[in-house]
């Protein structure tokens, strides 16, 4: 029985921690949803330049030592 109970209380310790978290978390309101999506297309945004530019630079570079080989 000790094996079951090694197993078991585990679990049983895991569920409990997993509902107190659910039931501690709130949604996000409108206004904090708001804030939250805007910051991450910006971070988005901010990538893809950052991604496009490097791309820009690195490929004829990388054209001109390869080709010259």
């Amino acid at each position: 029985m000790d094996a079951v109970d090694s197993v078991v209380d585990p679990l049983r310790e895991f569920a409990k921690d997993s509902i107190r978290l659910v039931k501690r978390c709130h949604k996000p309101d409108c206004k904090e949803f708001t804030k939250v999506a805007a910051r991450t297309a910006i971070g988005f945004v901010v990538m893809g330049f950052v991604s496009f530019f490097v791309k820009l630079i690195f490929i004829p570079i990388n054209n001109i030592i390869v080709g010259s080989g």
